[in-house]
């Protein structure tokens, strides 16, 4: 069993500076709301972030590091966007340490399925080393997630985790059978965008603070609202908003919903979120409705661009 078991994890791709947050994000937070957040997210037991190098254009590492209790644990990535050189990863995760002011990361993902074991293998080195204490895989297909699985195992080492996008209208990685075969092989699996950035908050209001993405997909937003009837039907019944049953609805499937979090009011609400149980005949009547709606938003495996090179072996 995995040591480290989550019911729900804080994202921080949205954490960054004044600039970033207004025009990508919609809303400015300051570094004390920030901490604020954290300090109740480690009262009530949601101590894990997640993280990577690029979040919040390179300021989400920093932002960690001074905002986080000690306590906390911390999920971060190394993303291949180039060839494989050796070091990279090391260099990569010697600069998360500095900025998180700590000697080990708890949790480490190759964040893309690019030369697999060169990548792995160099992973494998920092974890023998004390610097890494849990392997995982973001991005990945069931065949490059057994490839990772196989890369791991001949170390000794245990997948942890698969990182994917998965939301209650994107289930991709159940149709695969991906999500089925982390759960026969004791590999935890973790979503991200459970709210497609922001859609799946419910039908857009008067007064409500634009990002780039919302503005972007506002058009499939309004093809929602059948969906969003029947989630605020279920939501006021269990005394919860629209986006808490999208993060409900996750969790119910045992999958472990990475929400973004910077303001104290939506570290409760993930919390109330993941608490909540939900019955079989709502859970049926979710995913039939979202599938009747048709719609996409990120895609199950939005990154598929960038992947040039997911089985090679020197």
């Amino acid at each position: 069993m995995n040591e480290i078991n989550p019911k729900a994890v804080i994202g921080t791709n949205a954490w960054g500076d004044a600039l970033y947050g207004k025009v990508l994000r919609g809303s400015v937070v300051d570094k004390n709301t920030l901490k604020a957040a954290m300090k109740m997210a480690n009262e009530i037991n949601l101590r894990v972030v997640d993280s990577a190098r690029d979040y919040g254009l390179g300021k989400g590492p920093k932002l960690i590091g001074e905002c986080c209790p000690k306590e906390m644990m911390i999920s971060s990535k190394f993303t291949p966007f180039k060839k494989y050189k050796k070091g990279s990863i090391r260099d990569s995760v010697i600069q998360d340490l500095s900025d998180f002011g700590r000697e080990m990361i708890d949790i480490y993902w190759l964040h893309m399925p690019n030369d697999i074991k060169e990548n792995l293998t160099d992973i494998i080195e920092l974890k023998k080393e004390g610097i890494i204490k849990n392997i995982g895989v973001s991005n990945f297909n069931i065949d490059e997630c057994k490839i990772a699985k196989n890369v791991l195992e001949e170390a000794g080492i245990p997948l942890y985790a698969v990182q994917n996008h998965y939301s209650i209208i994107e289930r991709e990685w159940e149709k695969t059978g991906l999500v089925d075969w982390c759960r026969e092989n004791d590999v935890g699996f973790w979503a991200w965008a459970v709210l497609e950035e922001g859609i799946l908050i419910g039908p857009k209001k008067k007064n409500e603070k634009s990002s780039i993405i919302k503005l972007l997909y506002n058009n499939r937003r309004k093809k929602l609202e059948p969906l969003f009837e029947v989630m605020e039907e279920i939501g006021n019944y269990y005394n919860i908003t629209i986006a808490q049953v999208a993060i409900a609805f996750v969790a119910n499937k045992g999958i472990v919903p990475v929400c973004g979090c910077r303001k104290p009011y939506q570290i409760k609400e993930l919390k109330e979120a993941v608490d909540i149980r939900l019955k079989d005949t709502e859970m049926k009547i979710l995913q039939d409705t979202a599938d009747a709606t048709n719609i996409k938003i990120l895609g199950s495996d939005i990154f598929r661009f960038a992947v040039k090179n997911s089985s090679s072996s020197r």
